[in-house]
């Protein structure tokens, strides 16, 4: 049932901040950055006459999709249509500096979370806000739904010691807020001095799922391609830190998981014995066509959430690997580093913002017990930090 929710881009023209009428500004856009009949943001601004785009800045993938796998770098380049500069925040520079926000009065984010921690726009938006902050530049966010709602939050909160690109501020890893209420959260915390503006959505509610909200859902990365996606995605991503497969180079990926010394039947069995909520398994066989096991014959399953308000994707995610490690204790299941910039500290403990679940994975703890330590996290951080950024009801 379509809700008429409209996004940051679709009322910038009525709600843009006056004190920044006439200002010249920077584009931070990507893909998915499109008003709700998909026209794309850079076309929006362009036609303002409340300000001037003089420049465009893209995050991991770029502002049009010009790197489909993940972690690869891309370099700024002269668009054709405007002559305008594109600069890069993906690569070995990943914040803005004084040159590149030279001639600017704002940076205008547009950009679509996916609603976990490690989904690395919302740690673009942090290094823009700091920048900007440096350098006297204000920063507007036109608020984006969080596509797996904003009401259910989960796993552990993001220890300082672990910060990464896939993490750089204490949050958990489903967290439950919009770009913009995390933009609130960093600026009170981390950027005092930051001018900052939010651009709210209207008719938006915490319990909404993107289907819910009426928008066109555009992919917000190439291996985000549906909202079932992202549904599990705050539980699988955690795959990215071990040797298997997270389903990428498949259509499912993040629902499509595995590798070539699985089981499919044997996981299969061990995982219905955890009782996980809202979610069956479906064993299978799969070759992905890029990363991991690229070319190689995988057993594993696919996820299907039967009930997205009780399926837990962190648990489930930590399901799958205490599973794995249970099942085939001969194989090495943790990946070295280098991930996502990080040259020391194992992928997973990055991932999960902690060393603890590693560890208590190894050490045989049970789910209920990992859980609840967890739970002890978000609930202080729930009633002490989250709630004060809170936009919507």
């Amino acid at each position: 049932m379509r809700q008429g929710v409209k996004t940051g881009i679709d009322r910038i023209g009525r709600a843009w901040p006056g004190c920044l009428n006439n200002a010249d500004i920077g584009l931070l856009v990507h893909p998915a950055s499109v008003n709700s009949r998909l026209e794309h943001s850079s076309s929006v601004c362009l036609r303002s006459k409340k300000f001037r785009v003089k420049a465009f800045f893209g995050p991991q993938h770029g502002i049009r999709g010009e790197t489909q796998d993940n972690m690869i770098e891309w370099s700024g380049f002269k668009d054709r249509k405007t002559k305008l500069p594109v600069y890069s925040l993906y690569g070995a520079k990943r914040q803005p500096d004084g040159k590149t926000l030279k001639g600017i009065d704002a940076m205008v984010v547009d950009l679509q979370d996916v609603g976990a921690r490690y989904y690395t726009f919302i740690w673009t938006l942090d290094l823009v806000m700091g920048a900007c902050a440096k350098e006297g530049k204000a920063v507007v966010v036109l608020d984006r739904p969080n596509p797996i709602g904003g009401q259910l939050i989960e796993g552990p909160v993001l220890r300082p010691e672990f910060r990464s690109f896939v993490g750089l501020r204490p949050l958990p890893v489903r967290h439950g807020m919009t770009i913009g209420e995390i933009a609130l959260y960093l600026r009170e915390y981390f950027h005092p001095e930051l001018e900052l503006h939010i651009v709210p959505a209207t008719g938006l509610r915490r319990a909404m799922w993107f289907e819910e909200t009426g928008l066109p859902w555009v992919l917000p990365s190439p291996n985000i391609p549906t909202t079932d996606s992202a549904a599990v995605y705050p539980g699988m991503c955690l795959l990215e830190g071990t040797n298997i497969s997270e389903g990428r180079g498949t259509t499912r990926p993040f629902e499509i998981f595995g590798a070539p010394f699985i089981d499919p039947d044997r996981l299969i069995e061990r995982l219905a014995g955890f009782r996980l909520p809202g979610v069956l398994f479906r064993p299978l066989y799969f070759m992905p066509t890029f990363q991991q096991h690229a070319g190689h014959l995988c057993g594993g399953a696919q996820i299907h959430v039967t009930d997205r308000k009780k399926f837990r994707p962190f648990l489930t995610g930590v399901a799958v690997l205490k599973a794995v490690f249970e099942l085939y204790p001969g194989q090495m299941l943790w990946k070295d580093p280098p991930y996502e910039y990080e040259e020391e500290l194992l992928p997973i403990d990055i991932l999960a913002g902690t060393d603890r679940l590693r560890k208590d994975i190894e050490s045989g703890a049970g789910l209920k017990k990992m859980e609840s330590w967890w739970n002890e996290e978000l609930t202080d951080f729930d009633l002490k930090v989250r709630k004060n950024f809170l936009l919507y009801k």
